[in-house]
């Protein structure tokens, strides 16, 4: 274990406890089956992951993990370097996320050998729920019995602790009553009433994860997304978001993965502000190495919303990294909605109650969460990515959706950090509105299962929706590819030649190359001019494939249609 290791663990459980667990965390490591691969190589512009559910694509008779592997060698080959598979464990509620066996495969889905052999072509992202479980759980029903082992593996609440200040996600009660062996039991449920949060001040519930996170890796995980974790330490009294114990988990899982697995890499999911949400790096080099960049898709949302890019523009140019060995993930969609939080105190209050009254007016929904004074306010949109940005209901036209949507992904993908797509978004879903209101959970207008052949004869009709959205960001996401100035270590300065505009000057880590990626937000022509006071080069070429070639940008000025994107090359 690396230098500490020991002291860390003593500074969250004490000095006696931790002497008693730190053999047992040496043990649980020398068991572990090493991983083939060593360290980790460094992260690339290829990097790119798929976000999607082990059932996202179904055939008759086929299990749905067999299924999505046989799709995605098929079709993302050569476009997508990996695929986080969103929980495939068995499950009772949440679509997934109220886990009932970390070490299972749901039967449903398929099994252990199906999840290998997709690793097999791509790198896997697994979850790690760590935060609960479900209450229909071998683990919770053993505490309910009041087994010894699990007596103490779930966060219950005795007598009336001022828990005013918690924050929660969700606008529902925030402690759930069971009946136990030793009578009624009030256990706190972050969530929902399905999922208890476990314990985290009992050692035991440690160890128990870092087993399962060395399952993960032996079968296959190169990177490990800790689902909301920054509600993982319960103290009354305070907000129980963010403290300094949960970090110090973060830290203890990650020293872990640096002895054990250090190809790995720990990627947190925490929806809230931006400056909450990158302490999870931690000093650079103890934490997370990749962290969601949870303020991208509200940001992107308001730029094209409003033909503004200014919030977006000067929000970009603040970012900043404590080392060259994390990254942001970067995404605009995922299972959930727009996480409205990650924009507070970017965007106004009125800005943000706009993207609220746009998702509503395109057919989505709005979820709330509780405060601490027992008001609610917007949580999330509920929304597809598409939708929110092209009303459904509107006479415009598929090319113009089409652009609207590509500029929205062409900005996602010229940003330093790691790209991750969500299914629908990459094969142009609208939001399945029916099947939340059939469902009774807003979420799920944007989770709806597809038909493999269904969706494969609207891939090959060049006139659908589907195959306009999928060839255009393939074709931006294989440009990508081969240029290093997108590496995620690479230089990044962000430009702000016109408010219309939102313009990013990328350069290779060795300065080997420099991009300029212009993308138009607004509905608006935009001329530039030529050279572009904060990007001089004596030439600049619009980079090109074997579909489209490359072009020289003329002076005097650059010309963007509406929602235009161009990325061109200093030469």
């Amino acid at each position: 274990m690396p230098l500490g290791t020991s002291e860390l663990l003593a500074s969250i459980y004490g000095t006696a406890p931790a002497a008693a667990v730190w053999p047992r965390l040496q043990q649980l490591l020398a068991n572990s089956p090493r991983p083939a691969t060593g360290a980790a190589g460094p992260l690339t512009q290829r990097d790119v992951l798929l976000i999607t559910y082990g059932d996202q694509v179904r055939a008759p008779g086929v299990a749905p993990l067999q299924t999505l592997a046989d799709f995605c060698e098929a079709h993302f080959r050569g476009v997508l370097s990996g695929v986080h598979l969103l929980p495939f464990y068995p499950w009772s509620s949440d679509d997934g996320f109220a886990v009932k066996d970390y070490f299972a495969v749901d039967p449903a889905l398929g099994t252990w050998d199906n999840i290998r052999r997709l690793g097999r072509s791509f790198d896997l992202m697994f979850d790690g729920v760590f935060n609960h479980l479900s209450t229909q759980s071998d683990w919770f029903r053993r505490f309910l019995a009041d087994e010894p082992a699990f007596r103490n593996f779930f966060v219950t609440v005795d007598g009336h602790p001022d828990l005013s200040q918690v924050v929660r996600p969700r606008a529902l009660p925030l402690l759930t009553g069971f009946s136990s062996a030793t009578g009624p039991r009030r256990v706190w449920t972050t969530f929902s009433a399905d999922q208890a949060d476990l314990n985290f001040k009992n050692p035991e519930v440690l160890l128990r994860v870092v087993e399962a996170l060395l399952f993960y890796v032996a079968n296959g995980a190169r990177f490990i997304r800790l689902d909301a974790i920054a509600f993982l330490w319960k103290e009354p009294g305070t907000s129980c978001l963010h403290l300094p114990p949960t970090h110090r988990v973060v830290q203890l899982l990650r020293a872990v993965l640096d002895a054990a697995a250090p190809a790995v890499r720990l990627v947190t999911e925490t929806n809230v502000p931006h400056a909450d949400n990158v302490s999870y790096f931690g000093d650079g080099t103890n934490e997370a190495q990749l962290v969601y960049n949870f303020a991208l898709p509200p940001l992107v949302l308001h730029a094209i919303a409003t033909g503004n890019a200014e919030k977006l523009t000067g929000w970009a140019q603040s970012l900043a990294l404590p080392s060259d060995r994390v990254a942001l993930f970067n995404f605009l969609a995922s299972h959930d909605g727009i996480g409205l939080n990650p924009a507070r105190g970017i965007l106004s209050g009125a800005k943000i109650d706009a993207l609220v009254q746009r998702a509503l007016a395109h057919g989505g929904f709005v979820s709330s969460k509780a405060n601490p004074d027992g008001s609610q306010s917007p949580y999330e949109l509920n929304v597809s990515y598409f939708d929110a940005l092209s009303d459904p209901a509107a006479a415009e036209p598929r090319e113009i959706q089409i652009n609207r949507f590509l500029a929205a992904h062409a900005i996602m993908l010229s940003l330093a950090g790691v790209p991750g797509v969500y299914f629908h978004s990459l094969v142009g879903s609208r939001g399945d509105r029916a099947g939340a209101e059939a469902s009774g959970l807003p979420r799920r207008i944007n989770r709806q299962k597809l038909d493999r052949a269904t969706l494969e004869t609207e891939l090959a009709d060049a006139g659908s929706l589907r195959a306009g959205v999928f060839n255009a960001l393939r074709q931006r996401l294989q440009l990508r590819q081969h240029h290093a100035a997108f590496h995620p270590a690479g230089g990044q300065r962000v430009l702000a030649p016109d408010p219309r505009v939102f313009a990013v000057l990328r350069s290779a880590p060795d300065g080997s190359e420099r991009v300029l990626c212009l993308h138009n937000v607004s509905a608006e022509s935009v001329y530039l001019p030529l050279p572009l006071a904060d990007a001089t080069a004596a030439e600049w070429s619009e980079l090109g494939d074997e579909e489209r070639p490359s072009r020289k940008l003329m002076a005097p000025a650059i010309s963007l249609s509406p929602y235009q994107v161009i990325w061109a090359r200093a030469t």
